[in-house]
């Protein structure tokens, strides 16, 4: 290819159906590198987008690549911030001819001014905070899941391994794992002992201990 006018017809497709996918909010451009990069556009849909035509030039970072030459150079989602308050989402591809000069591109100009206005009302309607790690709710099919969720999260309770946990670091476990209903799953009883390094008697002795100071 020694210029875009060899493939124009597979151009021209390509910007039809980008024009026609992404809708009115987004221009599609062709540039003829080989131009004067001041009427470098040969074709453009959607120019309202920021105002161009055919015929008019390309934007600074079209410049930038040519003045360096490189034929290999392309862009993806560039966040652009024009004068009159829009706000574009820009990709460029640039191609070059069998020698490797660059002889044109496509560049995809979104307008996104709306979206993000939209994006900040919906962050403000739904108050949504992320959660801390205690707070995270699990979904599951399978109940041992939720113990184990709930084991891991006594592993991250003191910066200590379970060998070398106190009487009153167990108890305070027993505790959290009480408030949070952990002892309403079948055997974990059996599991908690485990964990603990502790008898069945001791576990209850420990449950009773840390209810009646409720």
């Amino acid at each position: 290819m020694n210029t875009i006018y060899d493939h124009l017809d597979m151009f021209t497709g390509i910007l039809d159906l980008l024009e026609n996918h992404l809708g009115g909010n987004c221009e599609i451009v062709l540039h003829d590198n080989t131009q004067p990069y001041e009427h470098s556009i040969v074709d453009i849909r959607n120019g309202h987008v920021t105002g161009r035509k055919i015929g008019d030039c390309g934007g600074n970072w079209g410049l930038e690549v040519l003045s360096k030459m490189s034929s290999d150079t392309h862009i993806y989602n560039k966040i652009v911030h024009m004068r009159n308050g829009k706000i574009i989402r820009g990709s460029s591809m640039f191609f070059q001819n069998d020698e490797g000069d660059n002889i044109g591109a496509i560049c995809i100009n979104m307008d996104i001014t709306d979206s993000l206005k939209c994006e900040e009302y919906l962050k403000q309607f739904n108050n949504y905070v992320t959660p801390s790690t205690s707070s995270n709710e699990l979904f599951t099919t399978d109940v041992n899941q939720l113990m184990d969720n709930l084991l891991l999260q006594c592993e991250n309770m003191f910066d200590k391994s379970k060998g070398h946990l106190s009487k009153e670091e167990k108890l305070e476990i027993i505790k959290f794992l009480d408030n949070k209903g952990a002892f309403l799953i079948t055997k974990s009883g059996d599991r908690v002992c485990d964990f603990l390094n502790i008898s069945k008697f001791t576990l209850y002795n420990y449950l009773e201990m840390t209810r009646q100071s409720k």
